[in-house]
C-alpha cells in the first residue's frame, strides 16, 4: 500500500493504492491521514487501488469527512465502479461527491455488444470443439480398452435420462398427436378427407415433429441437470480435485452423461411417435369417426419406414449436441449461485436453439438428396 500526493494551484491530488480492506486498513491510514489539507480541494485517485471492502469504504469517507471539517472539499477519481458503489451507499453524500458517469455513444456501445457477442459464439464454438475432441479420443480409448468406462455413471444416467423422462415424454406427445389430428381432421372435413389427417400425423409425427419436441424436452430436462450438477461440482472445486488426481473431468464427468443422452434420445423419439400416434387414432375414432382398421391401413399405406428412420436418425446428433452445451456451460460456472443460475438458463436457451437448427440443416440435407 502507497499513497502519494501532489499539488497545482488550490487542488491537492492523493493517490489511493493497495489494498484497503479490514486487514490492512488500520496499517495504511495513518500514513494518509497527515496529507488532509485544510482549506483545499483534495481529489483521491483511486486508479492504483487493489482491493476495496466496508472497512476501507468508511476509512476514505472519514479522510474526506475530516477534509470538510478543516474548510477544504473533497471528491473522488479513477474509482472502479464497485469501489465508488460502495462508497455511495454507505456516506449519504458520497453519490454528490461521485464523478457524473459518462455519456455512452449508442453506436458505439451497440458495435461493443456485437463484438461481445460474436467473440462469445467464437469462444463457445472453440470450447464445443475442444469438449467434442476430448471426448471423442476418450471413447475410443474405452473402445480399445486403454481406459476403462465408467458403467454405474452411464447406466445411472441412461435410466435418468430415458425410462424417468418417458412418463413425460410420452404425455405431451400423446397430446400433441391429439391437437395435430384435431386441428387437421376439422379443415380437411371441409374438403371431404378427414381420412387423410393419419397420413398428415403419421409423416409429420415421425419425421420431424416427435424427435424435436423430445429433444427440447430433453435440452430442459437433462440438459439443465447436467449443467447445474457440473456446475456444483465447479463451484465446490471437486473439477480440480479431478484434475489433481490425475483424472480428465471430461472423461469423469462428460463421457458417460453424453453417451447416455446419445442412447436415450432415440428410445424416447420412438415412445414420442407410438404416444403421438396414440393420440390421433383416439382423435380419429371418437372426434373425427375414423374407425381402427381404417387408421390402421392408412397409417401403413402412408408411413413408411424410411420416415420413422429419417426420424431417429436425428435424435444421436441432437443428443450430442444437448450433452456437449451442457457441460461447457457447466464447466464456465464461477464460484456464485448467480453463475450457476445463468449459466443453467444458457446452456437450455442454446440446446433448445441449435436443436432447431440442427433439424433444419437434416431438412435441406434430406431435402437435397430427394428423402
Amino acid at each position: 500500500m502507497q499513497s502519494a500526493d501532489g499539488a497545482r494551484d488550490d487542488v491537492t491530488v492523493l493517490g489511493i493504492a493497495g489494498d484497503w480492506t479490514v486487514e490492512t486498513v488500520g496499517k495504511v491510514l495513518p500514513s494518509v491521514a497527515d496529507k488532509v489539507a485544510p482549506g483545499r480541494h483534495l481529489v483521491f485517485d483511486g486508479s492504483e487501488l487493489g482491493r476495496f471492502d466496508t472497512a476501507g469504504a468508511w476509512a476514505l469517507i472519514g479522510l474526506m469527512r475530516q477534509q470538510e471539517e478543516a474548510g477544504g472539499s473533497s471528491e473522488l477519481k479513477d474509482f472502479s465502479k464497485p469501489a465508488a458503489t460502495l462508497v455511495a451507499e454507505i456516506d449519504p453524500l458520497g453519490r454528490e461527491r461521485l464523478p457524473a458517469p459518462p455519456r455512452v455513444n449508442p453506436i458505439t456501445w451497440t458495435l461493443e455488444e456485437v463484438g461481445r457477442g460474436a467473440a462469445g459464439i467464437v469462444e463457445d464454438a472453440v470450447l464445443l470443439l475442444a469438449t467434442l475432441g476430448e471426448a471423442s479420443v476418450a471413447f475410443v480409448d474405452v473402445l480399445l480398452f486403454r481406459r476403462r468406462m465408467r458403467w454405474a455413471a452411464l447406466f445411472n444416467n441412461i435410466s435418468r435420462a430415458s425410462i424417468q423422462a418417458v412418463p413425460i415424454i410420452a404425455l405431451m406427445s400423446f397430446l400433441i398427436g391429439m391437437i395435430i389430428a384435431q386441428q387437421g381432421g376439422f379443415y380437411l372435413s371441409t374438403y371431404g378427407a378427414d381420412v387423410l389427417v393419419v397420413d398428415l400425423v403419421g409423416v409429420l409425427t415421425c419425421r420431424e415433429i416427435g424427435v424435436l419436441l423430445t429433444a427440447i424436452m430433453i435440452a430442459g430436462r437433462s440438459g439443465a441437470a447436467y449443467t447445474a450438477e457440473i456446475g456444483s461440482m465447479k463451484m465446490r472445486e471437486e473439477v480440480d480435485a479431478l484434475k489433481v488426481l490425475g483424472l480428465s473431468p471430461v472423461e469423469v464427468l462428460v463421457l458417460p452423461r453424453l453417451l447416455a443422452l446419445v442412447i436415450a434420445l432415440p428410445i424416447l423419439t420412438l415412445v414420442s411417435d407410438l404416444a403421438a400416434l396414440a393420440g390421433a387414432w383416439v382423435v380419429g375414432l371418437f372426434y373425427i369417426g375414423i374407425p381402427t382398421d381404417v387408421f390402421l391401413d392408412r397409417l401403413k399405406a402412408a408411413l413408411t419406414i424410411t420416415y420413422v428412420l429419417i426420424g431417429l436418425a436425428k435424435a444421436p446428433f441432437m443428443a450430442a449436441i444437448i450433452g456437449l452445451i451442457a457441460a461447457v456451460e457447466g464447466m464456465k460456472v464461477k464460484g456464485s449461485a448467480e453463475s450457476l443460475g445463468e449459466h443453467t438458463t444458457a446452456a437450455v436457451v442454446k440446446a433448445i436453439f441449435m436443436v432447431v437448427v440442427t433439424d433444419g440443416v437434416f431438412a435441406m440435407i434430406f431435402a437435397t438428396i430427394g428423402i
